[in-house]
């Protein structure tokens, strides 16, 4: 059993080396634990299910210049030539996409309200009748929109004709957050003070923009309006096939697009696996960036450990060979500097738990991080009494190797 006395009798003559210590300890747990923590949300967020057949689909969009090119009449005819391509299994004109970038939202309640953003804030998918099919989504209640309830969606009048729109889809999530307790089939919502009947409930779809905590429910509220739109909304066309055939039906459908349209240019016509991947870029590299910088960090802290540790066994020579010499085996000198390193590390972790929350909170305040859950608190704490136990164990095991009329003679 090792006794706290010596340690601390020992710890009063080097003050200055043991504050080091705490203090190095205490600044990289608080960095590590809120690092730690984002490294984790940054790949949440990066593996977030969208909700639709990612594998199966390709987009394109034209950068539509001559409005008078980008009718609702001419995205259905381009549909229907898209659809012709051999290996289209389905292909719609949708005014947004997962993970986009591009985003209409609209606020939805179940009272009426005075502020048409005063609800709860959704993102807004519009696209024709094969929009489901060719996403992948599935009606989970209720029914899809009647082959009468679609209309054409002009540019002029934009939000008016939002106002106009009684029947809607809604996802999962969305459904739950207004009515939590009871089905939302049949049920009214407000836009506004206008009433919108949900005739059906579909599995979640990711929004366009999504949040900084991948567990945040909001991430997939969405609401589906039955309306035809045309490429003068910056609309994307969406087609639908087998997985081995995205690049030939891509390269397909682009030559197809520009043979249409010859005094336009097809601006983006890329798969989805590759949008995806452009969405969560900076979310990949900013967690290789901060696991580049714990690991700094914690190599850092290491070495500090061993050059104090290793000070300290030299300045303690003589101190080591009376223990010896009073019948301290080597086990008992290595256990003595990896507890007076411990109790170093508790110290510093102690401290650093009130720098972790602050560091939190600040990170909540400027850059929308969430909350440090408690669980990285004590992940933090095992992984710097790890390290530092694994730093002090070589300067122990050379202080245990000190022969006891050796250490006697030491200055």
């Amino acid at each position: 059993m090792i006794s706290l006395r010596p340690i601390l009798s020992s710890l009063r003559r080097h003050k200055i080396a043991a504050l080091l210590i705490i203090l190095e300890t205490a600044l990289a747990f608080a960095i590590v634990s809120n690092a730690l923590y984002m490294v984790v949300g940054r790949l949440e967020r990066v593996r977030m299910p969208s909700g639709i057949d990612e594998r199966s689909l390709v987009m394109l969009r034209l950068d539509t210049s001559d409005r008078s090119q980008g009718t609702v009449a001419s995205g259905l005819a381009d549909v229907a030539a898209l659809r012709a391509i051999p290996g289209v299994e389905s292909a719609t004109v949708a005014n947004s996409m997962p993970l986009s970038g591009m985003q209409w939202g609209l606020s939805f309640s179940t009272r009426p309200m005075d502020s048409i953003g005063s609800g709860v804030g959704a993102p807004l998918y519009l696209g024709g009748g094969h929009l489901l099919r060719t996403l992948g989504v599935h009606v989970l209640a209720g029914s899809e929109f009647a082959p009468s309830a679609y209309a054409d969606f002009r540019r002029k009048g934009f939000m008016d004709q939002l106002m106009t729109v009684h029947q809607a889809l809604i996802t999962k999530a969305l459904a739950e957050r207004l009515w939590p307790h009871g089905r939302a089939v049949g049920k009214e919502m407000y836009m506004g003070k206008t009433r919108v009947q949900v005739v059906g409930v579909v599995s979640n779809i990711i929004r366009p923009y999504v949040s900084a905590d991948a567990h945040d429910p909001a991430n997939y509220f969405a609401a589906i309006y039955p309306r035809r739109l045309g490429p003068d909304l910056g609309a994307f066309y969406v087609l639908r096939c087998k997985p081995a055939d995205r690049s030939r039906i891509l390269e397909a459908a682009r030559a197809k697009l520009q043979a249409l349209h010859p005094t336009e240019t097809v601006g983006l016509h890329e798969t989805f696996t590759r949008m995806r991947r452009h969405y969560f870029a900076n979310d990949r590299s900013m967690a290789w960036l901060l696991v580049g910088t714990m690991l700094a960090l914690l190599g850092v802290t290491a070495v500090g450990i061993v050059g104090l540790a290793s000070f300290w066994v030299q300045q303690r020579t003589r101190q080591i060979g009376v223990r010896r010499a009073l019948g301290a085996c080597r086990a008992d000198i290595r256990r003595y500097f990896q507890a007076e390193n411990f109790l170093l590390a508790t110290t510093g972790i102690l401290i650093g738990c009130a720098a972790a929350i602050v560091i939190n909170v600040w990170l909540m305040a400027h850059y929308s991080v969430p909350r440090l859950p408690v669980i990285y608190l004590p992940v933090g704490a095992l992984l710097l009494v790890g390290i530092g136990q694994i730093a002090v164990l070589g300067p122990a095991i050379r202080a245990a190797r000190v022969p006891p009329i050796r250490a006697m003679r030491a200055a």
